[in-house]
């Protein structure tokens, strides 16, 4: 598929509305991954390079600050939204950024109806929760990235360990 320029525009949801629909015009497929993307790691960009293989273009949701401590808990997110999303924008591959407010990622996938909701290796196609607005939408779920061998909450745990001699 082909890459975008680098970076991508972090937009609000009217915006990639506007994009979505352009580019279903041209006949382009267009992919909506989501997640809080707190402390960017290795987990986090394989499953957005293999989301961008999967489509044309590619749309990423970031939970917003208040939905990532509602579903986290307090002391999360570690890295604000718009720093998450600058992250994720400048990823390879990633041509749209929106920051949603939603507990879940169903208004996003109503509004701009992706051919392709793309959700990582922790899912199987018949175990992501929006699969059924995805396909009262038109679009499939996907499956994309490396096996599920990182994590935010894991990462975390293992810079808590860290005595204070260690810590700069």
């Amino acid at each position: 598929m082909s890459q975008p320029a680098l970076p991508a525009a972090i937009v609000s949801l009217e915006e990639a509305a506007s994009w979505r629909a352009r580019w279903r015009d041209q006949g382009l497929t267009v992919a909506l991954v989501n997640g809080a993307f707190d402390l960017f790691h290795v987990g986090h960009l394989r499953y957005l390079r293999g989301a961008a293989e999967l489509a044309d273009r590619l749309i990423v949701g970031v939970n917003a600050d208040a939905s990532v401590r509602a579903l986290k808990g307090e002391g999360r997110p570690m890295i604000p939204e718009a720093e998450r999303a600058e992250l994720i924008a400048s990823v390879r591959g990633v041509d749209l950024v929106h920051v949603f407010e939603s507990l879940d990622v169903v208004p996003l996938i109503e509004a701009l109806r992706p051919d392709l909701h793309v959700k990582g290796t922790d899912y199987t196609p018949e175990t992501v929760p929006e699969r059924e607005a995805v396909e009262r939408c038109g679009g499939r779920v996907a499956i994309a990235g490396d096996p599920k061998d990182h994590s935010t909450s894991e990462l975390l745990e293992r810079l808590g360990s860290l005595d204070a001699s260690t810590r700069e």
